[in-house]
């Protein structure tokens, strides 16, 4: 979303967009009704996934629905484009887990946009197509925790066969599919699906919430994009919350763009996922209206896809969403060809985006690294042994094993239920994933699943993949003078949502 022209004079003319597209059927029918339906608690817990994956995916939502004819609907409606089809199988990263990543784009595409629209939202009439906002998205494979990385539009990087540029060129240079694959080639991640979002979207989105919240801890005065607000906790319509995301009259330019874009989506995402959004049936409706039609989504995000996302993320928790952005080692990086560009810090980026492609946590703030900073004793680990194999014996001297090096094994291994288990699992309970993860170290290749059945114990279920027994090694603490450049800045939702 470029800041390249300036406001005309005067009081900004009212934002105005027709909606032709239909409302979901379920919602349409409540609305009609006259009477606000609270839903099922399992429905609103499966609105609330599709509204958290959205929220995060575009800076809009994904809808919900109450059933597959709902579900189907949403598919209909949503745009798509063919984004990996162009794209070789063979030159493209792995993905050594089962987590999900979404590029993110918000397009500076002012081409549909009446005159008066592009007055009234003070965005200029610049032609072509730009990734104005560009996030990758990260839903790993437990579906219990999102990593969001804002990348700076403004990033010198080489972009495939074009050669050096910056980033946000790469959909000027070939669309979403280009932006794919320089994002893919700079990070060596796989990018699984593309959502994309325009200028007007965006506004439609924040205004069918009725408006967010947002907090700035110093004043801005930006003509250009006719943002007046004093520092202090404000309540914006969508206009104003796009003006927000936008400005780049602070110190630190395209950076703290990024952290109030991502402060933008922690308090849509707030807003959504409240009561008012969730049973509301005409609110429910013009959001998901705004929402779908104004989202470009790749082939392969279909209604079955959301349907089943929707509902792993339907108990995801603010506090378990970290933002973080790119590294950077120099924001005055002057071109070969006389402008200005940022460089990313490579050793810490690579860092990053390693964590990124094996589903560690970024954040400093994540739940699981603050219930418990410190390594845990083993034992303090109460911990149970199942075989999930049809091998004999293999329960029992793994009940050896981890009491040999102090894991608390509190019975006798058992058979489980299921003796074709292929993967090892760590089962935990919640508020527990930080001894669960210290487990995993000990069975390389297992993964992690939270069951709210248990208590106070983590369950092994050994898999057909098992077959190293790694003893933990608890890590020395490093010297202060080791610290020197600290841990990357990141928050949560939670942490964004102003107080």
């Amino acid at each position: 979303m470029s800041d390249d022209s300036a406001g005309r004079q005067g009081p900004p003319e009212e934002f105005r967009r027709k909606r032709s597209q239909p409302v979901p059927p379920e919602a349409l029918r409540s609305a009609r009704s006259g009477r606000v339906t609270v839903p099922p608690a399992a429905v609103r817990r499966r609105r609330t996934g599709l509204l958290v994956m959205g929220a995060l995916s575009a800076l809009v939502l994904l809808a919900s629905g109450t059933s597959w004819a709902v579900t189907g609907w949403m598919s209909g409606v949503l745009n798509r484009f063919d984004v990996f089809g162009a794209l070789a199988a063979g030159d493209r990263p792995d993905n050594p887990t089962g987590g999900l990543t979404f590029l993110v784009i918000g397009s500076d595409s002012r081409g549909e946009m009446s005159q008066e629209n592009q007055d009234a939202l003070s965005v200029g009439s610049t032609p072509g197509r730009r990734s104005d906002v560009i996030m990758m998205v990260r839903v790993n494979e437990g579906r219990d925790r999102v990593n969001v990385v804002g990348i700076p539009r403004d990033l010198w990087v080489d972009i495939p066969g074009e050669g050096e540029d910056k980033i946000n060129a790469a959909y000027a240079y070939g669309g979403p599919a280009m932006t794919v694959r320089t994002v893919e080639s700079l990070t060596d991640v796989r990018i699984d699906h593309y959502v994309e979002v325009d200028f007007e979207g965006f506004v439609d989105v924040v205004d069918a919430l009725g408006g967010i919240e947002v907090c700035l801890p110093e004043a801005i005065d930006d003509p250009k994009s006719r943002l007046d607000m004093a520092a202090g906790t404000h309540e914006v319509d969508g206009a104003e919350a796009l003006a927000f995301a936008r400005t780049r009259a602070t110190a630190r330019g395209d950076l703290d763009r990024i952290d109030r874009q991502q402060q933008v989506l922690s308090a849509m995402l707030d807003r959504a996922m409240g009561s008012q959004t969730l049973t509301d049936p005409g609110r429910l409706a013009t959001f998901l209206e705004s929402a779908l039609s104004s989202v470009t989504v790749d082939e392969e995000l279909d209604g079955r896809a959301l349907n089943e996302l929707a509902y792993q993320l339907r108990e995801i928790d603010l506090s378990a969403v970290a933002f973080t952005q790119v590294p950077i080692a120099d924001m005055n990086h002057w071109t070969p060809r006389g402008d200005v560009a940022l460089l990313w810090d490579e050793p810490a980026a690579r860092d990053l985006f390693a964590d990124i492609r094996a589903d560690r946590p970024i954040a400093e703030g994540d739940p699981a690294e603050e219930a418990s900073p410190e390594p845990p004793n083993p034992a303090d680990v109460r911990i149970r042994v199942f075989n999930g194999t049809a091998t004999p014996g293999m329960g029992a001297r793994t009940d050896d094993n981890l009491a040999q090096v102090g894991f608390d094994v509190i019975a006798p291994a058992e058979n489980w239920d299921d003796r074709d288990v292929a993967t090892t699992q760590i089962r935990y309970p919640r508020g527990a994933e930080a001894q669960a993860r210290f487990v995993a170290e000990v069975f390389p290749g297992s993964r992690l699943v939270e069951d709210r059945t248990l208590d106070d114990e983590i369950q092994v279920v050994i898999g057909f993949n098992f077959t190293t027994f790694t003893a933990p090694e608890l890590p020395e603490p490093e010297p202060e003078s080791a610290a020197s450049d600290g841990p990357l800045a990141t928050t949560t939702a939670r942490d964004n949502v102003c107080a």
